[in-house]
């Protein structure tokens, strides 16, 4: 009988030395170990109407290519007809342009839409964000340049914020 006690005894210690580890180790993460806030922002870009600058106004059949890309921008579905988008600027450069497609399409695999280039001019700064995160990169001082053309839709471009630190609100207005 002593033994049996004893054998019990053992398991029962064992089980709560088991679970005192195991709380343990749970304990030890911390609250940062799982990363939430730690994306890049995108460029966010409102499209207005040149004729009514406080109303929205649509780009039909919208296509978004970075200069030299055979692929348009992934942030959104590709030929949409939007009165906004978000797009990504290339961390680590000082700049990134985009070739801004009005009504694309394919005819015989060769777009014939209206395309339109514009030149984003920024400085890059990396921000630690938690250790889960890592470094995530922000801009600053934020410009725009719009490549004049004889057939350009786009007709004004108003940079909003020069910080693209967030989603929170518009960087740039598009006029057209």
């Amino acid at each position: 009988m002593l033994r049996t006690g004893y054998s019990l005894f053992i398991r029962i210690s064992s089980f709560a030395l088991a679970c005192i580890l195991g709380a343990g180790a749970l304990s030890g993460c911390e609250k940062d170990d799982i990363c939430v806030d730690g994306d890049t922002p995108l460029l966010i870009i409102k499209f207005l109407d040149d004729e009514n600058p406080d109303n929205a106004k649509n780009v039909n059949r919208l296509r978004v290519l970075g200069l030299g890309k055979d692929e348009a921008v992934d942030t959104f579905l590709d030929r949409s007809t939007l009165d906004s988008i978000a797009i990504p600027l290339q961390p680590g450069e000082t700049q990134t342009t985009f070739i801004l497609i009005l009504d694309s399409e394919d005819e015989e695999e060769m777009e014939i839409g209206n395309p339109d280039t514009v030149r984003f001019d920024y400085a890059t700064r990396e921000v630690f964000i938690s250790r889960a995160c890592g470094f995530v990169a922000q801009y600053e001082n934020l410009e725009s340049e719009l490549q004049q053309g004889s057939e350009n839709w786009i007709r004004n471009i108003e940079v909003e914020n020069t910080s693209v630190q967030n989603l929170d609100s518009t960087h740039v207005s598009i006029f057209h």
